[in-house]
């Protein structure tokens, strides 16, 4: 994201999600790609036909970045999966009843992908407040042989 007024870059980043949902959903056309709805609905549909040949089964997530995590839950409540945890389990934990085949051809690929997209987002913003509002120097602190000497 190379532009500097937040609002494009978030409508941006909100365009490419919709266009990697749509890829996941099989769309054919450009105007399929660009439909998130359709993409949605193809989706929900696909994950219906596989409860009938894959029944689900129950899994278990684990996500300690907490951006992550909300984009997973917001996906699966998006397709009408249901996210719990069970007493006791940690705020990491994300269970859901999918079928595998779902999971492995569609869930977890598209998921994997808006998340590489959301984290460069996320990146690149926290690069900017920091470099506009703390210090311009946002690199990594360098590596050394030997702490210095103590003076």
């Amino acid at each position: 994201m190379d532009s500097a007024d937040p609002m494009i870059d978030m409508a941006r980043l909100v365009e490419r999600m919709l266009r990697v949902e749509a890829l996941f959903a099989g769309a054919t056309t450009e105007g399929e790609r660009t439909a998130a709805e359709n993409a949605r609905e193809r989706i929900r549909a696909r994950l219906d036909r596989l409860r009938q040949q894959d029944p689900p089964v129950e899994y278990r997530f684990s996500m300690t970045d907490r951006w992550s995590r909300a984009l997973f839950l917001g996906l699966l409540r998006r397709y009408g999966i249901n996210p719990f945890r069970y007493p006791g389990q940690r705020h990491t934990t994300v269970m859901a009843r999918v079928s595998k085949r779902f999971v492995d051809e569609t869930l977890w690929p598209t998921f994997e992908e808006l998340n590489r997209t959301l984290q460069g987002y996320l990146e690149d913003v926290t690069q900017r407040v920091i470099a506009q509002a703390v210090h311009p120097d946002c690199t990594e602190a360098p590596e050394v042989a030997a702490l210095p000497p103590a003076s």
